[in-house]
C-alpha cells in the first residue's frame, strides 16, 4: 500500500533524485523541459507515492502549457523507483492524477510517450499539435478530460506564462 499525496517543496529534491535514477543522463535537455523552465508544476496534481516506511516509491508531475490560447496539461515525468516497478504504481499515479485533473476542471492532457503504454489510459496520437523539436510527432499523445476538448486543437505547444 502506498501513501499518495500532493508533492510539496520538501519533496522536490528527493523527486529530482528519483528522476535522475530512472531516466537517462541529460533528461533535462529534452524539448519538453523547455516548456517547464521557470514554470511551477500544477499544484495538487504533481504527486508523490511513499511506501509504508515513508520512502519515496514514485512521483508524477504535471505542467501547464498553451496550444495557441488554449490551456492544456503536460503530463510528465512519471517515475517509479526500480524496487517498486512492476507493482502497478505507475498506472496508479497516472490514473489518480488524471482523476484529480478532471476534478480541478482541466479539459485536456498531453504528453510525449509510448502509445502502447499510455493508450490504456485513453491517450491517442495528437495530429496538428506541435511539440518543440526534436520531438517525434508520433509520440505526442493526448487525452480528453472533457468531451471534445481536443477537437480542432492545432498549433505549437508553448510555455505557460
Amino acid at each position: 500500500m502506498f501513501d499518495l499525496r500532493p508533492e510539496t517543496a520538501e519533496d522536490w529534491w528527493e523527486v529530482e533524485a528519483l528522476y535522475d535514477l530512472c531516466f537517462a543522463p541529460g533528461r533535462e535537455a529534452l524539448s519538453s523541459y523547455r516548456l517547464r523552465d521557470g514554470v511551477p508544476p500544477v499544484a495538487g496534481l504533481s504527486l508523490v507515492a511513499r511506501d509504508p516506511n515513508g520512502i519515496l516509491a514514485g512521483a508524477i508531475r504535471f505542467w501547464p502549457v498553451l496550444i495557441g490560447q488554449l490551456d492544456a496539461l503536460l503530463l510528465g515525468p512519471v517515475a517509479v523507483h526500480p524496487t517498486h516497478q512492476g507493482e502497478g504504481l505507475g498506472g496508479y499515479l497516472i490514473q489518480d492524477s488524471l482523476d484529480r485533473a478532471a476534478e480541478q476542471g482541466w479539459a485536456r492532457v498531453m504528453l510525449v510517450g509510448d502509445a502502447p503504454y499510455y493508450g490504456r489510459f485513453g491517450f491517442t496520437r495528437l495530429s496538428g499539435v506541435e511539440m518543440p523539436p526534436p520531438t517525434n510527432p508520433e509520440r505526442v499523445l493526448g487525452l480528453e478530460l472533457k468531451p471534445g476538448a481536443w477537437e480542432n486543437v492545432r498549433g505549437k505547444v508553448t510555455r505557460h506564462a
